[in-house]
């Protein structure tokens, strides 16, 4: 569309006028938008396919003028047929077409963003083309090193706490042995209840580090108080179990009970709600067992080691003392 700027000025057309008509009328615009069903639907705005298919229907579009008239695009442009793009996006400063797609039940993100990177390596772009991803894909992509990174500042982190509480280095060890434990758990958990890894289901194991650690806390902080008032280790151990059991499958059942809702939820943010679910549930239920069982004989073996640490010390300082002392004349 070529405007006669001076037939436009004459008839009192500004040319923002007529580019907005068009916009509309030709191009559409989005006027509002309404929910359904938890999906939010963009209305838009457009002439009748007659009036906008062909020239003979575009140049009777009327553009108000300031005077307060209609005036035919006719009498203020020169129409000529060619090709070009009907929106230009851009990412930092270059031009960019994006794609956007969903995928179908059954099928992971990460495998659909594999192939599409196979795909487009295929292509063989020239120079100074490129291809990624935005959006949810892109956070993806980032998430394995930053759920490494919050993985490990995690278990830092609560170290510190439990030797700070315990006052040891060695029983902390012993209470954050069950963690690597849950990873394998929470992704057969996922497998169970097929949903997929993604960042929510890897938001749900790090929710899930925090709660798996409290049962050792509680077996081992009561087999340390049975030992204070002078009961033999192992008997210590039997003891603090048999009376942690019923708390730990209490506070366990009901956390699992409460997790639930999201697992069956459905609407709006369901998926999320379900992934989360599904990786807490799985992962505590299954590992419930495991803990119970492993950590009394985490706890003997590095409080064996703790022992023998002690005794070596003892007898390094002894000897070390016996060398000092005078010889007899």
């Amino acid at each position: 569309v070529r405007i006669d700027r001076d037939k436009a000025a004459d008839l009192s057309v500004r040319v923002q006028d007529l580019a907005a008509t068009l916009n509309v009328l030709v191009g559409g615009q989005q006027a509002t938008s309404y929910y359904e069903g938890g999906e939010e639907y963009e209305v838009h705005v457009r002439s009748d396919e007659a009036n906008r298919r062909d020239r003979s229907g575009i140049e009777q579009i009327e553009i108000p003028s300031v005077a307060g008239t209609n005036v035919r695009l006719a009498d203020l442009v020169e129409l000529q047929e060619g090709t070009g793009p009907s929106v230009i996006n851009r990412y930092n400063r270059r031009r960019m077409v994006m794609v956007m797609a969903n995928m179908q039940p059954g099928y992971s993100s990460q495998t659909v963003m594999d192939l599409l990177n196979q795909k487009a390596k295929e292509l063989n772009m020239p120079k100074g083309f490129s291809y990624g991803f935005t959006g949810r894909a892109k956070e993806q992509q980032e998430m394995g090193m930053n759920f490494m990174l919050a993985f490990i500042l995690s278990i830092v982190f609560m170290y510190l706490i439990l030797a700070a509480q315990f006052e040891s280095w060695v029983h902390p060890i012993t209470i954050l042995l069950s963690l690597p434990m849950t990873v394998p758990f929470a992704l057969l958990s996922l497998v169970m209840l097929n949903e997929a890894l993604n960042i929510f289901s890897s938001l749900g194991v790090v929710v899930l580090f925090g709660i798996v650690k409290k049962n050792s806390i509680l077996q081992v902080d009561h087999t340390n108080q049975l030992r204070e008032r002078g009961m033999h280790r192992a008997e210590a151990i039997r003891e603090a179990n048999r009376d942690r059991l019923r708390p730990i499958l209490m506070t366990t059942l009901a956390f699992v009970a409460g997790m639930i809702p999201l697992v069956v939820s459905s609407g709006a943010g369901a998926a999320t709600n379900r992934a989360i679910g599904a990786t807490i549930i799985g992962g505590q239920t299954l590992v419930l067992l495991l803990t119970l069982l492993a950590t009394p004989v985490l706890y003997s073996l590095f409080d064996d080691v703790q022992e023998w640490f002690k005794r070596r010390r003892a007898a390094q300082v002894e000897s070390d003392e016996s060398v000092g002392e005078p010889a007899a004349v």
